[in-house]
């Protein structure tokens, strides 16, 4: 997730709100779903629109911010869970199918903004990254995992093209509990100087939030959840923050509309027996010159949509 957070104290306003909501196009006495709810920016437009909005969060402090949303909407029901228990979740409260499900993948602006949570390096805190707050932290597996795995998790989560010189460098300034402290070791190894673009940290932090948060695997499950909880002809916008994310919802999509590209000739791709489970998948939408002046962070989101069709949810897996 990213929000943007008004000066003025204004709510959130999450990146590309009025092209989720042209995409799900909520009606009155619809039941919709917010599988990231966040500050509550989705799910504020959809009940505005009349529709009854159920909203996941993992993050406690996101639920519990959202109780006064809750207590003033009636048509509001908050729920502590990943997004991925969707369809237990929804069961449970007799609510399935549902008519719209938005996904905002990724870290939230209030999440970022608090030091003491430990998921940017823009203030020194303690090295936590942990959305739900509970679990393995960022301080766990950096201190914990061995100089192969950290190098791993850099490389395919983070880009980071000298993961090795910066695992090495990691592991051997062992122990450490704070943000500050792992940003000087990696901007040290990786040779940063003050006036250079980009802070190479930035890499390093994003893999191991992504890793700490099992990110790429909650959003595999969720796309498997969104596919059986949504009803026939209902709507599916989820936005994303990284390629990793986008790619794995474009090839899901894809898939599932019966699109996906052929194999290579060397390894030839096995036709699908199962009907399309998605149809209308539109094209990748990214925010507009006035979205990105009001909130930079949105200069990394796509959104994509699709809707669903009456088929039966497929059997196979998503990859990434």
């Amino acid at each position: 997730m990213s929000d943007l957070l008004p000066q003025d104290g204004a709510p959130h306003v999450p990146v590309l709100m009025d092209e989720v909501l042209a995409a799900l196009a909520p009606a009155p006495g619809e039941t919709m779903v917010d599988g990231t709810f966040g500050a509550g920016g989705y799910t504020r437009a959809l009940l505005s629109r009349g529709a009854r909005v159920i909203a996941f969060d993992r993050d406690p402090d996101a639920i519990e911010a959202g109780r006064a949303l809750a207590d003033a909407h009636d048509g509001l029901t908050l729920v502590a869970a990943d997004f991925s228990a969707m369809v237990a979740e929804l069961e449970a409260r007799d609510a399935l199918p549902v008519d719209g499900i938005t996904l905002d993948i990724g870290v939230s602006s209030m999440q970022l903004d608090q030091a003491e949570r430990g998921f940017s390096f823009q203030s020194d805190g303690p090295l936590d990254m942990r959305m739900a707050q509970a679990g393995m932290s960022a301080a766990d597996f950096v201190n914990e995992a061995d100089e192969a795995e950290i190098a791993d998790v850099l490389y395919q989560y983070g880009d980071e093209p000298k993961s090795r010189r910066v695992a090495r460098a990691i592991v051997a300034a062992r122990p450490l509990t704070r943000t500050g402290e792992l940003a000087h070791v990696i901007r040290r190894a990786l040779g940063y100087k003050a006036h250079d673009k980009k802070d190479p940290a930035t890499r390093a932090f994003q893999a191991i939030r992504i890793h700490v948060n099992r990110e790429l695997g909650e959003l595999a499950d969720g796309l498997l959840a969104a596919e059986r909880a949504l009803k026939p002809g209902g709507r599916l916008a989820i936005v994303t923050f990284h390629s990793l994310e986008d790619r794995m919802v474009k090839r899901f999509l894809r898939a599932r509309s019966g699109a996906a590209p052929s194999g290579s000739r060397h390894l030839p791709q096995a036709k699908s027996v199962s009907e399309p489970s998605f149809t209308d998948v539109g094209r990748p939408v990214r925010a507009g010159e006035d979205e990105l002046a009001r909130n930079p962070r949105a200069r990394s989101a796509t959104l994509r949509t699709a809707r669903r069709t009456s088929a039966q949810p497929w059997t196979e897996e998503v990859t990434t």
